[in-house]
């Protein structure tokens, strides 16, 4: 019997693969935790999950079946009395669900005897969670991430009182580990780095033959990934009449934005927007590259990236990486050792950057080597989740 449960608001995501690697390398080790997922996720693309893992995945009911558990479990006495006074007193409040989901997911965690849970992201799920500790004393923590801690969105239960209230408290990069202690000083003892992890002899090594060369970029289409810088700095590349095509993969809300983009600047076949693809597809089209860009700037609202894991695969698959000084990037990306870092939307030193890299093959090779080692230092994910679940059984 596992020592403790998972908590994710929606499992497995193809925008959330490090959630899915965690889960499915616990289980390589013999951990099967149960998990609970808040969401099924939708329309999203296919993958190549594990289905013993996905048929795990206890989803959560709609708003009406989570109420009438609620009052069932409470003429059962499965809840005490302070549970139903809360129930009440909250009413309709915002992010009244949480309370519902709580009994929901506690009532069974007590049941199988369960003492911790553990959730990804300060958000749904973690607020989810922080419930579960009030209402049956069963601990919890929580993975932070990225927007999740550098713009919160406001909800009575914060993250304040989410640092408050957890047993500990794991982000990803030194940087967002300080930034944690340091708005949260009372609590920094709580506060770990673990990095995500990626099994390393998954990824094929670049081999730089591609004609022209082939520039990728991976992720949302969300201001805060900088594509449109990206497509500026090829327009950049393409005015000095260097030869190469660049691929972007993913989906989202910027997609007809960067597309009219890519038509404006008259950039048609030599810049691709793909779509979102398998794993199984992104590691071919890495491996494929000359080199990984990423062109993370801050958003409106403050968001930003924290530990890009694609930026962790292209250094997996010996890939230099042309990035910005963004968040914990600057732990992956060593400057002239394992690629190139410029200043957020500053497009003619990206261009630069990604000219330097794709005109100097050894060059390349070079980086490339150099972000394959740092990958095997930091990112096993053997090692990482061991830690991990050190932290949280």
């Amino acid at each position: 019997m596992s020592q403790f449960a998972y908590l994710f608001e929606r499992f497995p995501s193809f925008g959330q693969t490090f959630c899915y690697r965690e889960v499915a390398e616990l289980d390589r080790q013999g951990v099967a935790p149960p998990i609970f997922g808040i969401r099924s996720p939708k329309d999203e693309p296919p993958q190549d999950w594990d289905m013993r893992i996905v048929e795990r995945v206890h989803y959560l009911p709609d708003e009406k079946d989570l109420l009438e558990d609620a009052r069932h479990a409470s003429k059962k006495r499965k809840l005490n009395p302070e549970i139903v006074a809360a129930l009440e007193e909250w009413g309709r409040r915002t992010d009244f669900l949480r309370l519902y989901q709580a009994v929901y997911v506690g009532v069974r965690l007590r049941e199988m005897g369960i003492r911790h849970v553990h959730a990804h992201f300060a958000g749904m799920a973690a607020r989810t969670a922080f419930w579960i500790n009030e209402f049956f004393r069963i601990s919890f923590s929580f993975t932070a991430h990225a927007n999740d801690i550098f713009a919160p969105r406001n909800f009575e239960i914060g993250l304040d009182k989410l640092v408050e209230g957890a047993r500990a408290i794991v982000t990803e990069t030194d940087y967002a580990a300080q930034f944690l202690r340091e708005r949260f000083a009372d609590r920094a003892d709580r506060v770990h780095r673990i990095y995500n992890g990626l099994d390393l002899g998954g990824f094929d090594r670049a081999h730089f033959s591609s004609t022209p060369p082939l520039i990728v970029a991976v992720g949302r289409l969300i201001p805060k990934k900088g594509f449109s810088d990206l497509i500026r700095a090829c327009s950049l590349l393409a005015e000095r009449g260097k030869s190469f095509q660049c691929e972007i993969i993913g989906e989202g809300p910027l997609e007809d934005e960067l597309r009219a983009r890519i038509d404006r600047l008259g950039l048609q076949g030599r810049v691709v927007l793909s779509g979102a693809k398998p794993q199984s597809q992104i590691r071919r089209r890495l491996s494929a590259a000359n080199v990984f860009v990423l062109a993370s700037v801050i958003d409106a609202d403050g968001g930003m990236d924290n530990l890009p894991t694609v930026i962790m695969e292209a250094m997996a698959t010996g890939l230099p990486v042309v990035s910005t000084d963004v968040g914990g990037i600057p732990e992956m990306v060593i400057q002239n050792e394992t690629g190139f870092l410029v200043q957020p939307g500053d497009v003619e030193s990206m261009a630069d950057a990604i000219q330097k890299v794709i005109s100097e093959q050894s060059l390349a090779a070079t980086l490339g080597q150099a972000g394959y080692h740092c990958a095997q230092a930091l990112f096993s994910i053997e090692k990482n989740v061991r830690e991990l679940y050190a932290l949280i059984k």
